[in-house]
């Protein structure tokens, strides 16, 4: 499920539920259902992040679950980089993945797209497709923004490019 990932991760996203709901925003009950699923595993992600104290998001979404927003933040050398982020659920979820932006960032690094979404296309989509429809948000969040934080963040506070009260 997760080859090419530290072990770290490999074990954190082990500890993640899998989802059985097949369904996105346009199947009004099946998603109702399938957002329970969403919660319950990000309750769980979250949970895990902040027993081992590596708690690095907030999140939070409006009352249909179709748009998601919150805090994500990083520390490199001791420096915290904190940002604002958001994602709107496909109308082809779980089918696909969720781009997740951070506008904030927007042009300042080259694995960003238009608009401030992050770059998931070589290492997380192949895996969200092979995991779909078992994958949720919990599993974005953590296979998709945390290795790119973890990526970019450092790379960027290092070239000047952003400082901490970005």
């Amino acid at each position: 499920m997760t080859e090419g990932w530290d072990t770290g991760t490999k074990e954190t996203v082990r500890k993640i539920p899998l989802l059985s709901i097949n369904a996105g925003p346009r199947q009004k009950e099946l998603w109702e259902k399938r957002l329970k699923e969403e919660l319950q595993a990000l309750i769980k992600y979250i949970q895990i992040n902040k027993g081992t104290d590596s708690d690095w998001f907030t999140i939070t979404s409006n009352k249909d679950g179709t748009f998601w927003s919150g805090k994500c933040w990083y520390v490199h050398e001791l420096i915290k980089y904190e940002f604002d982020f958001e994602f709107d659920i496909p109308a082809t979820y779980p089918a696909t993945a969720p781009e997740i932006k951070i506008p904030s960032l927007d042009g300042k690094t080259a694995k960003m797209y238009r608009g401030g979404s992050i770059c998931l296309t070589v290492h997380f989509k192949p895996l969200w497709a092979k995991n779909s429809p078992r994958f949720g948000i919990g599993h974005a969040m953590c296979l998709g923004l945390a290795p790119w934080m973890a990526a970019e963040i450092p790379h960027m506070a290092d070239n000047g490019v952003i400082s901490n009260e970005a």
